[in-house]
């Protein structure tokens, strides 16, 4: 057994300070049982705890790790733009040079607004395309998490599920009146909602490549579906590509598709692994936002000076090194291989779904295809499965519902060791 007292009496300390000990309720463990575990340092694709065990990072801090963690050349980028201030509350030269660089890299973005986080953006979204279309309705899918804004916390995925609240208290009924929700991957469903509110559905929002109840993808020709369906209507079609965003390729999901949204968000990745969100889109939309347009927005701490020497250092990389979405794609690719080999040899008929480096083993044997078959998931078992990894030091999303995110600085050495402890950790569990 590993020694872990440190981060208990931690979480005994916390949780007299912290609302349940921690800042985000997934970290707090309760959909696997157990105490959290708190980390001390990371570097590539290893972070070590206070107690001083090391495991190899499956998370990658929810996706933004891409490089690894402390990549010498966000770090440094980081060192660099320290002395210069850690806030200005003006304009910065690198807040036009990362805007340049995004609309550079994906082509549906014209342009753009940077935030501090995802939530942030999805908000920001939202209102941005209630003001544009004049309308007041905004269609989400079941499953789907785009933060914590009250219009996303209807039939909410991730998170909300794992702590067994889908729908938070605090959200008003005119929140939940204006937010109408359908089943991912039904096309039909989402036409049908779109008839019954003839013009009064102002944005579509959806994860291209649902990560919030597992790693779901979309069905063939759904995505061009809802593109066309929003074009023919007259609605703001918003792609959340906070986890997707950078990662599944240059342009995200927005590139492997081949479809373009009308409002992107951004997080994750572009900071670095330091706070920051995005939201952008076309020309005529964005040109609403204040101070151009009558859509208000502002943060203090938007383009702050060291999230954009962080995310410009990191989408940089990623501009001028193609070869790190072949190689996060192939250790991806041998995890989920080697994981179904691992199944079949245990005589077990599980579920799983990847793209690019993104993937989810669910403990199911329904294909997941949506909120409903996600659900489906044994939970307790996954529970086991994750404190049984964990012993063997493989660091996973604390949750059914989460995806995994490969980082580049993970060598077939330790898919090696991923594959045993798993294959190890499901035999014990069964």
């Amino acid at each position: 057994m590993l020694d872990k007292s440190k981060s208990v009496h931690l979480f005994e300390t916390a949780q007299n300070f912290i609302p349940g000990g921690v800042n985000s309720p997934v970290r707090a463990f309760k959909a696997v049982g157990g105490d959290p575990i708190f980390m001390q340092s990371a570097k590539g694709a290893i972070m070590t705890d206070v107690d001083g065990n090391e495991y190899i990072d499956l998370i990658n801090s929810w996706g933004p790790m891409i490089l690894g963690h402390a990549y010498d050349e966000i770090t440094e980028a980081v060192s660099k733009a320290i002395p210069h201030s850690l806030s200005f509350g003006t304009p910065g030269a690198l807040e036009v040079d990362i805007a340049e660089l995004i609309v550079k890299m994906k082509p549906s973005i014209e342009k753009v607004r940077m935030v501090n986080s995802g939530t942030e953006a999805t908000m920001s979204a939202i209102r941005l395309a209630r003001g544009y279309t004049s309308r007041e309705k905004v269609i989400k899918f079941e499953g789907c998490y785009h933060g914590h804004g009250d219009s996303f916390l209807i039939a909410a995925g991730s998170g909300a599920m794992t702590m067994g609240e889908p729908n938070s208290p605090g959200v008003t009924r005119g929140t939940a009146n204006d937010t109408l929700t359908a089943p991912y991957n039904d096309l039909e469903a989402v036409t049908k909602l779109v008839a019954a509110n003839k013009d009064q559905v102002a944005a579509i929002i959806l994860e291209p490549v649902a990560g919030n109840m597992g790693c779901v993808l979309p069905n063939e020709g759904y995505l061009q579906g809802l593109r066309d369906l929003c074009t023919q209507e007259g609605i703001v079609l918003i792609f959340d590509e906070v986890m997707t965003g950078f990662r599944l390729a240059k342009g995200g999901a927005q590139e492997l598709f081949g479809v373009q949204a009308d409002l992107t968000t951004l997080g994750k990745i572009i900071g670095g692994g330091m706070p920051v969100g995005a939201y952008g889109g076309k020309k005529e939309i964005m040109d609403y936002v204040s101070p151009q347009g009558p859509v208000y927005q502002a943060g203090t701490l938007s383009g702050n000076p060291i999230s954009m020497a962080a995310g410009l250092a990191m989408l940089k990389h990623l501009d001028t090194h193609p070869e790190v979405y072949e190689h996060i794609n192939a250790q991806s690719a041998k995890i989920a291989e080697g994981t179904k080999e691992n199944l079949k040899k245990l005589g077990l008929d599980y579920t799983t779904n990847e793209v690019g480096s993104m993937h989810s083993l669910f403990f199911t044997n329904v294909k997941v295809t949506d909120f409903d078959t996600a659900k489906t998931c044994d939970t307790a078992l996954f529970g086991k499965y994750f404190n049984a990894m964990l012993e063997r030091g493989i660091y996973l999303a604390p949750s059914q519902y989460e995806t995994l995110f490969i980082c580049n600085a993970l060598t077939d050495e330790h898919v090696e060791a991923i594959l045993k402890a798993s294959y190890e950790s499901l035999k014990e569990i069964h």
